[in-house]
């Protein structure tokens, strides 16, 4: 294995409602918020052909499916957090989960989804 990595990370968004269960405070009303998601990949090849260890058009279109599930829904009424809150480190393991399904395909390997809440307010989810 090489020692050289490299990584490629995109941005998105989404605004969406949710209400955080047992918080205690006001962020248990229902509120919500225009979401910032940085998604990063690393792999240690690029393509020899192009140069690129993925296209940045190709990460950000898995991304944005991912997202447009969540876009101005109640985060509270979708299948995923039923159950779980749907907090920024819940919503970030969940668009880990469901981007490294979209990207089995590729020679990447997802490295961290953070999810930003308004600027200064980031839960980062990656695996160990």
């Amino acid at each position: 294995m090489s020692s050289e990595v490299y990584r490629v990370e995109v941005e998105d968004e989404f605004s969406a409602s949710h209400q955080l269960r047992n918080y205690g405070g006001k962020c248990e009303e229902l509120h919500g918020h225009n979401f910032r998601v940085l998604a990063e990949v690393e792999g240690y090849e690029l393509d020899p052909q192009t140069g690129l260890l993925i296209d940045f058009k190709e990460l950000r279109g898995t991304l944005h499916q991912i997202l447009r599930e969540l876009d101005h829904a109640h985060l509270n009424e979708l299948p995923a957090f039923q159950e779980t809150n749907p907090s920024s480190e819940n919503l970030a393991r969940h668009i880990y989960t469901r981007l490294e399904e979209g990207l089995s395909e590729n020679a990447v390997r997802l490295r961290k989804v953070s999810v930003l809440e308004k600027k200064g307010s980031q839960a980062t989810f990656k695996r160990a």
